[in-house]
This record gives structure tokens, C-alpha cells and sequence, in this order.
């Protein structure tokens, strides 16, 4: 049986020349970096090498540049230390955002006594820029904003520099969570002034467990974790030197390949929303995921006009990898938060599917999955 994978979201194949870096690697630089013998010294230096090399595809120094074991843990690390160590009173957010920012930010507020004020949205799922604006004017306490670049569920763009213009008009901190654009779009962190951004290699095509936190210079860092002094005090445990090396060399490979991989998924992305199309008119998408130039080009939520509580396990069977959400929530029973927080009474009830796609997928794939959802959908 043929197989289909159209959960890029959710993570991405590794790259053959990353998997290739990383068994170098695994072969070459065995020694511990915090030992000063040749071994240790020589993983190390593969370390901070990596650090630099990734550091400049943002345009910032090597010291702004954490490494993490996931997103997840970047997104703890920066809105924990936004109030221990930051002094941060306030946050605004969103009721759509991951569960990495959505749940830290109640735990913040449970534990810490912080406001959390959410931005209004609209319909789509789209922020409400006036009422963000009225939110940091009305802000008497320090305040950081954290929303992210793109959401993970529903494709949604952020207007970054409407967001980015208004955090520095009022001198309030910027973080967003950028998983699900970091290797898919080019961000000069000199032109945006953001003060935290955050990454997973495995959303790239580079390895599981492995992220970075970026922290604008100047912030210091009060470590989630002890232990030794790693990350120059920033996180305790060892490296996982290979897998650094591996995202190292993932993001290397999306950078130089940016503009062809994303006019090529995006026509795959355009093409498949117009054979949604034909199957039926009733066809709906969520959010601004159809639309192109608000939406990632690798993400399409559709909604079907069927309550059908077995699209995803059938298409499944059929061999077509896709998902009802977030793959985080998989296996919690739970709906979506970000369909049931824009969807309207009863619309949410309907089958939606999120499409994710990736440099990987062929037009071949989504004929595959259209002639599959054709069957499915009589």
C-alpha cells in the first residue's frame, strides 16, 4: 500500500544530508563538551560552531542563542524568566495559542499572581490589532505580548510588524512562539524586534529533542534547570551535541533553499485547495488557511460537511497520514481549543482536517488523498 504523509505540522521527515551530518558526528565528536580533554574540547568547539552558524541566519550574536530539547521547553524557559527574572507583571496573549505558551502562562498566573489578558480575534482567528492596542495602553504593570508567528492548528500569519511597532511603542516585550515558521520563512531579527523567538529542529527536517530559545541581549537568564553550568548557566545537562549538529545543518539546508521550497509547496498547497473545491462546494476551510498571503503555505484546516467521527482513523487505514489538530493533543479526547474558540455553535461539530505539507510531498500524494476523500465523503 502506498503511504501519504500529510502531517508536516505535526514533524517532518529528516533530511538524508542531516541524518548523514548527524552519524558523523555520532562517530567523530563522542566527548562530553564540558570536558577539557581533546574529545570534550573538540565537541564542544562542533557546539559553538553550530551556535554561530545558527545564531547568523537571524542576524544575532552566538550569546542570544540558547539550546533546548524541544519548542516547548524554549517557550517555559523564556515567558518563567520574562517574570522571575524580568520582572514581568502582565502578559497578553491569545485564547488560539499552543498549549507550550497557553498552559505556562496559567501556571504563571496561578503560581505568580500574574494578570493574563487575552486579545480579542476575530472570526478567522485573526487578532484584533485595536483592541491590543487598547490593552498595552491601558497597561500601568511591565508587560510582555506572546503570539505566535504561526499557528499551528489553522496556518494563521501573525502581522508581525503592526504587532512588533506596537510592543516598542508602548515598551512592552515581544515574544512569539516561531516553531511553525523557523526553516519556512527568512526573519532578520535586527528588522524585527523581537526579544524571544523560539525553534524545534524536527519541524524542519532536522531531529526530535532538540530546539533553541532566542534571548535579545542584554536579559539575563535564570536556568529552569541545575545542575552543571551549561549554556553558560542558562540550561544544566550535557549537550546533545549531535542532534544540535543536526538541526545546525537542517536549518542550513532551509535557508538556502527557502524561495524553491516554498514556491513549490505552495502550488502544491493551491492546487489541493482547488480539488477540495470540485469534491464539493459545502467544503470549508478554517481560519485564513486558504487564503495565501495570510496564511503559512504549509498548513491547509479544512472542514468537511459531514460529522464523520471516522475521516481520520479511515484515512488512516487508506495508508494518508493527516491530523484533527494539534498532534500534542493527540491522544487526550480533546477537541481543538483553536476551532472551538472560532468556530460558531454547531460548525465546530463537523469534520475538520489539518493538511500540512513539506518539500517532501508530491502532487502524486494529493491525488492520492483526493481520489481517498472522494470514496470517503459519498
Amino acid at each position: 500500500m502506498k503511504t501519504v504523509y500529510l502531517d508536516n505540522a505535526a514533524t517532518t521527515p529528516i533530511d538524508k544530508e542531516v541524518i548523514a551530518t548527524m552519524q558523523t558526528s555520532m562517530s567523530e565528536n563522542f566527548g562530553n563538551p564540558s570536558s577539557t580533554h581533546q574529545f570534550g574540547r573538540k565537541a564542544k568547539s562542533a557546539v559553538e560552531t553550530a551556535r554561530k552558524n545558527i545564531a547568523r541566519f537571524f542576524n544575532v550574536t552566538a550569546q542570544e542563542i540558547i539550546f533546548t530539547s524541544s519548542g516547548t521547553e524554549a517557550d517555559n524557559l523564556i515567558l518563567n524568566n520574562a517574570v522571575l527574572n524580568l520582572g514581568t507583571q502582565r502578559v497578553i496573549t491569545s485564547k488560539i495559542e499552543h498549549h507550550a505558551v497557553f498552559h505556562t502562562c496559567n501556571y504563571l498566573q496561578e503560581t505568580y499572581n500574574i494578570v493574563v489578558d487575552f486579545v480579542e480575534l476575530d472570526e478567522n482567528g485573526g487578532i484584533n490589532i485595536n483592541h491590543l492596542e487598547r490593552l498595552l495602553q491601558n497597561s500601568k504593570q511591565k508587560t510582555l505580548v506572546s503570539l505566535m508567528m504561526i499557528n499551528n492548528e489553522i496556518g494563521n500569519l501573525l502581522p508581525l510588524e503592526k504587532v512588533s511597532l506596537l510592543c516598542k511603542k508602548y515598551n512592552a516585550l515581544l515574544h512569539s512562539d516561531t516553531v511553525q515558521a523557523i526553516g519556512h520563512y527568512a526573519i532578520d531579527l535586527q528588522k524585527n524586534p523581537l526579544d524571544f523567538i523560539v525553534a524545534s529542529a524536527h519541524k524542519f527536517h532536522g531531529p526530535k529533542g532538540v530546539g533553541f530559545a532566542f534571548f535579545r541581549k542584554g536579559f539575563g537568564i535564570l536556568p529552569m534547570i541545575h545542575g552543571g553550568d551549561q549554556e553558560r548557566g542558562a540550561r544544566s545537562s550535557t549537550e546533545n551535541v549531535h542532534a544540535i549538529l543536526g538541526m545546525e545543518k537542517a536549518l542550513e539546508i532551509a535557508i538556502k533553499n527557502l524561495q524553491k521550497d516554498k514556491n513549490y509547496i505552495e502550488s502544491l498547497k493551491v492546487y489541493f485547495i482547488s480539488e477540495l473545491k470540485k469534491i464539493s462546494d459545502k467544503i470549508q476551510f478554517n481560519g485564513l488557511s486558504s487564503h495565501l498571503d495570510e496564511s503559512s503555505y504549509t498548513i491547509l484546516n479544512v472542514r468537511f460537511p459531514v460529522k464523520n467521527t471516522m475521516l481520520l482513523f479511515s484515512l488512516d487505514l487508506a495508508g494518508i497520514a493527516v491530523s484533527g489538530g494539534s498532534a500534542c493533543q493527540s491522544g487526550s479526547h480533546k477537541g481543538s481549543h483553536v476551532l472551538s474558540e472560532i468556530l460558531l455553535n454547531g460548525e465546530e461539530d463537523k469534520t475538520s482536517v489539518r493538511f500540512s505539507f513539506s518539500k517532501f510531498t508530491t502532487k502524486q500524494d494529493l491525488d492520492t488523498t483526493i481520489t481517498k476523500l472522494k470514496e470517503l465523503l459519498q
